[in-house]
């Protein structure tokens, strides 16, 4: 019973917090840099947490359905739908991990004092360069806490991944969903255990985002 919806849990948001962190960091980069449309851009990014699951989730839905461009190549390149799949799963886990590992790049990157970074780009190093041997390491210690934020996020999403993955067991119902079926079939000491598991798992890395975000404000 417990085995199977965790390792799921696991390895979805896994997959999902690193593609979250990836873009998180690259789109943090983009809304760093002034342009124009850039806080309508920040919006789009950021609307996943305030949106209610049931529309983010129909958004979702609407745009890699089986019906929709995006799911129909889908399908015929792989066989296999997105929707009502562990790719749909990681794909809404992935939703909700976005915002918060693009706000927490963005936000690390800007305190980064840019005159590092230029006196690198003096030195001979080119752009991608400075970035990745000096810009990137000294805003490490943030985009790791944000990272660890979209883990935890990723790890509990229920809404989006209701909708857009379905609950089946061995399949796609991750920890969250596992939850829910425990208590509408009365296994109460089923849904305990996973709410006393995964209550303890993020209020631990909480705790380590704390730790590690103290000590870079302590610097």
């Amino acid at each position: 019973m417990y085995t199977s919806p965790l390792l799921l849990s696991f390895q979805v948001a896994i997959v999902a917090t690193t593609f979250a962190a990836l873009f998180g960091i690259l789109i943090g980069l983009l809304l760093s840099k002034p342009f124009f449309g850039r806080d309508l851009a920040d919006v789009i990014v950021t609307a996943p947490i305030v949106l209610p699951p049931t529309v983010l989730g129909y958004y979702v839905l609407v745009l890699l359905g089986r019906q929709s461009p995006i799911g129909h190549a889908f399908e015929a390149l792989t066989g296999s739908p997105i929707v009502f799949t562990r790719t749909g799963a990681t794909i809404a886990a992935f939703i909700g991990a976005l915002p918060l590992t693009t706000k927490s790049a963005r936000a690390a990157l800007e305190s980064v004092d840019y005159r590092l970074v230029l006196a690198a780009r003096t030195l001979g190093a080119g752009p991608v360069r400075a970035f990745v041997t000096v810009h990137l390491p000294l805003a490490a210690r943030g985009i790791l806490a944000g990272t660890m934020l979209g883990f935890a996020r990723s790890l509990g999403d229920f809404g989006v991944t209701l909708m857009v993955a379905g609950d089946i067991p061995g399949q796609t119902q991750t920890a969250s969903l596992a939850i829910y079926d425990a208590l509408q079939a009365g296994r109460d000491g089923d849904a305990a255990f996973l709410v006393g598991f995964l209550t303890l798992l993020s209020g631990g890395l909480l705790y380590a985002i704390t730790k590690l975000t103290g000590r870079a404000d302590a610097r």
